[in-house]
């Protein structure tokens, strides 16, 4: 038998996290065509509503029914407008660990949204599912996802060198793959408990 996580909703004070939907697939294409989005991220390029769609209707239900992980679209609780995705990925359920992936939309950076649905995640993840421990993995340039993992109470663990690629535009606007390191961070539900509630 496949352990899975339950398709369930979260919410907190500002968000709720949901399973995707047909409706989010043109914000979902926005998305993850901005610039930074593509950078951090594998995603194909361009990002078109056929690959949103894709992804909605097959690629992220199958992240939980094939046991890997979830995927969360976040939106926010009073516009209902997608600001974000949480993936929970690479899910060991021996070890009961995981790794959480996410990403904001561009008109919805710097409100803290990021950090208040992966601790929304985190918190349900170690007192609901019972998990040992969330990992998150961020490129050595991304200070922006380093500061989300140290905001929610991650533990920096070390440096894998060169371990990644990620993008970035040359003189003429083309794409081009770069190798960086990866910086690990750690999360276990003692250091959320030391952290206390940012989300409900």
């Amino acid at each position: 038998m496949t352990l899975t996580f339950p398709d369930i909703s979260i919410q907190t004070d500002r968000l709720l996290l949901r399973a995707f939907e047909e409706a989010d697939i043109p914000e979902l294409a926005a998305m993850m065509s901005d610039d930074l989005s593509v950078t951090w991220t594998s995603v194909p390029i361009p990002y078109t509503n056929a690959e949103a769609r894709d992804w909605i209707g097959r690629r992220a239900p199958a992240e939980r029914t094939s046991g890997r992980g979830i995927v969360l679209a976040v939106t926010e609780s009073m516009t209902h407008r997608l600001v974000g995705s949480v993936h929970l990925r690479n899910t060991d359920w021996r070890t009961l660990s995981t790794e959480a992936g996410y990403v904001v939309a561009p008109w919805a950076r710097g409100e803290g949204y990021a950090a208040e649905s992966v601790q929304a995640v985190a918190q349900w993840l170690f007192r609901d599912q019972k998990f040992e421990r969330l990992e998150i993995r961020t490129a050595a340039g991304n200070t922006a996802s380093q500061q989300v993992a140290q905001k929610i109470g991650c533990v920096s663990e070390g440096v894998l060198r060169n371990a990644l690629i990620v993008r970035s535009r040359t003189e003429d606007g083309r794409w081009t793959d770069i190798r960086t390191d990866l910086i690990v961070w750690g999360l276990l539900p003692e250091d959320l408990e030391d952290l206390g509630d940012l989300a409900a």
